[in-house]
């Protein structure tokens, strides 16, 4: 089975998360520099199947995009896109997603950190 791929695509680190192969559940993977990364995917794409990848849409409260970044991952995406084309790439707003999560793990029962 395949499993999707996040890319947080930034100007020096990129966050790098994986789903389990069901796609149910999303797993912390890596956090790698910005400039390693095609080189990272090429050896991490050998051996584990990839159907999707969805790379966050930076966008500020206003709805307009983040102008400089996103030249930065369309870049990114058409150089990607080049080298494997039958990988699906998606975008995803990833406005609000940490305030999500966050409210996902207080549902769940998942208790705050106790600050000492």
């Amino acid at each position: 089975m395949s499993k999707i791929l996040g890319i947080d695509y930034g100007k020096i680190m990129t966050g790098l998360s994986i789903t389990d192969e069901k796609k149910i559940f999303s797993f912390g993977l890596d956090t790698i520099l910005t400039k390693n990364l095609m080189n990272f995917l090429e050896n991490f794409l050998s051996y584990e199947k990839i159907e999707t990848i969805v790379v966050g849409l930076p966008k500020k409260l206003n709805n307009q995009k983040e102008i400089l970044i996103e030249t930065e991952i369309q870049n990114f995406i058409s150089i990607f896109h080049v080298r494997y084309p039958t990988i699906i790439i998606e975008r995803l707003d990833e406005r609000f997603t940490s305030k999500i999560a966050f409210n996902t793990m207080i549902e769940l029962g998942l208790k705050k950190k106790k600050e000492e």
